[in-house]
């Protein structure tokens, strides 16, 4: 990449900042009722309940998390971190970030330092978490991301990330130990207590 490249890129990222920006700023000022989840995809905003279920997915994740690495990992839940692509401001269920981790000088934190991402599927948002996120999340090349659907029953595990795209996917049933030895977070995650939801699978 040029010199010339190079400032046109951190232009453009500056200005995708910035839009997100206010997009977040006037989400603040709306009435969002308590309990909902927003996020920016592809320039569409999108914003789900917390129900039970969801939660109860990612408080086992995180402390699995916690039981390997402590309580002063760098762990988030619901933060937001811009991701490659058109205004992707998106505040994953799980975002794991390196130690070494800090702010920039917007007060955002990088997408480059995220190690591992987890998704728990919501209604009308699934297409969000196989598609642009995962998307974005291999072009950031996080090296792992998990995508937890307790309408299926079902996590898929995607590693490997190489042109915009995870070379490695594995599907595992609820119940059934995920081996993530190996990877960055180096544990077993167990899905044996992870809910199902018994209702209609989102669209």
């Amino acid at each position: 990449m040029t010199v010339l490249e190079d400032r046109i890129a951190m232009a453009d990222a500056d200005d995708e900042t910035e839009r997100l920006d206010e997009w977040f700023e006037r989400l603040e000022r709306m009435p969002v009722p308590e309990g909902f989840r927003a996020e920016i995809v592809e320039g569409s905003l999108f914003m789900t309940p917390q129900r039970d279920i969801h939660w109860e997915i990612i408080r086992r994740i995180v402390r699995a998390l916690e039981d390997k690495f402590g309580m002063d990992l760098k762990v988030f839940s619901d933060v937001r971190i811009d991701f490659p692509g058109r205004e992707n401001g998106f505040c994953p269920d799980i975002a794991l970030l390196k130690d070494s981790a800090e702010k920039d000088d917007t007060g955002h934190w990088r997408y480059q330092d995220v190690e591992f991402v987890a998704e728990v599927i919501s209604k009308g948002t699934a297409q969000n978490d196989y598609g642009p996120k995962k998307t974005a999340y291999a072009v950031a090349e996080v090296p792992l991301y998990v995508i937890a659907d307790p309408y299926q029953g079902r996590c898929s595990v995607y590693t490997h990330p190489k042109d915009g795209d995870y070379a490695m996917r594995t599907s595992v049933d609820f119940g059934t130990d995920i081996d993530l030895t190996g990877t960055v977070v180096d544990l077993v995650l167990r899905t044996g207590d992870f809910p199902r939801d018994q209702s209609n699978a989102p669209a």
